[in-house]
């Protein structure tokens, strides 16, 4: 495994990172969720990204339960706020941060978390009244660094531009062979300002995996047929898109790589992007992922791969 400093920040963390949206504390039972764990860092991964409204909280008290025997400094653990916790908790306003901060410590039975992260901009609280309070939550001890998940580059910047207050060290969006709108703005404004990426779904909801077949419906189980993700997928289960992935597989070949792992090398072909934030509900898928951190890669098999999957997309 190898390892990158995110951002601007004294984190080194894991090329790849292990996420817990539909899996821990919600859809895999505990056994399994911790013996993905397990294998997590078994395979060298030490980051770990949850949010408090994964299973309304199931996902940071089992991830609390856990690490609880694991030494803290052994692993960084990444968690968000903003989206309703209840009819009344929501946002980013300096009540949120502060009730879902403490909350969230509970949870996962830590005094500090490294990474505080924005799920979502929130348009109904002022810029400044969020970055202050997440600066108390840093100046407090409570946090380490603080990052952003699907801001716009105008959103970055407004915060980049104010004085005084914590300065973010990362950007979570989504980013894969399938969905690159990060490259527009995002990542050459974020690179400048000291902001990496850990970007998340880089195996586009599963769809790089060569899982779908372009000619028969989804295979029962798989997120396409789940009613929580189905209608996000619409656009990915595309027959074209489908063929085209399916035409990746002997490019991946040639690097020497399953698909999957050649779609997570691909994102991490990008120096701004520290982390690739993977899901799974079984050992051996992190197993798996985990061996993309490492193979060089010729990057004419990068090129040929983007063309193809560019030019299904533009179809």
């Amino acid at each position: 495994m190898k390892y990158r400093r995110l951002g601007d920040s004294d984190l080194e963390v894991s090329e790849i990172s292990l996420g817990s949206w539909l899996t821990y504390g919600v859809g895999v039972d505990g056994d399994a969720a911790r013996a993905c764990l397990e294998e997590a860092f078994g395979q060298g991964i030490n980051f770990i990204d949850t949010a408090n409204v994964y299973g309304q909280g199931a996902a940071e008290t089992f991830l609390g339960e856990a690490l609880k025997s694991r030494p803290r400094d052994s692993y960084v653990l990444a968690t968000k706020l903003y989206f309703p916790m209840s009819d009344s908790d929501r946002g980013l306003s300096r009540q949120q941060v502060e009730k879902q901060l403490d909350d969230t410590l509970k949870r996962l039975r830590i005094d500090v978390i490294d990474l505080y992260q924005c799920h979502r901009y929130d348009a109904e609280t002022p810029l400044e009244e969020t970055m202050k309070a997440l600066t108390r939550a840093v100046d407090s001890g409570k946090v380490r660094y603080i990052g952003f998940s699907e801001w716009s580059a105008e959103q970055i910047q407004a915060a980049v531009n104010m004085t005084n207050v914590a300065q973010f060290v990362s950007s979570q969006p989504q980013y894969s062979l399938v969905w690159r709108e990060p490259e527009v703005d995002v990542i050459a404004l974020c690179e400048a300002n000291g902001i990496s990426q850990i970007v998340w779904s880089p195996l586009g909801q599963g769809v790089l995996t060569g899982k779908y077949d372009p000619e028969r419906p989804p295979p029962p189980g798989t997120r396409a047929t789940s009613q929580e993700m189905g209608g996000w997928m619409n656009r990915l289960l595309q027959p074209q898109l489908l063929r085209a992935v399916q035409q990746l597989k002997p490019i991946a070949e040639e690097a020497g790589l399953s698909l999957p792992q050649f779609a997570l090398a691909w994102v991490l072909r990008e120096p701004n992007v520290a982390s690739a934030i993977i899901g799974a509900s079984r050992p051996e898928q992190v197993r798996e992922n985990a061996a993309a951190s490492g193979p060089k890669v010729d990057p004419a098999l990068f090129d040929r791969a983007e063309t193809l999957i560019g030019d299904a997309l533009g179809a």
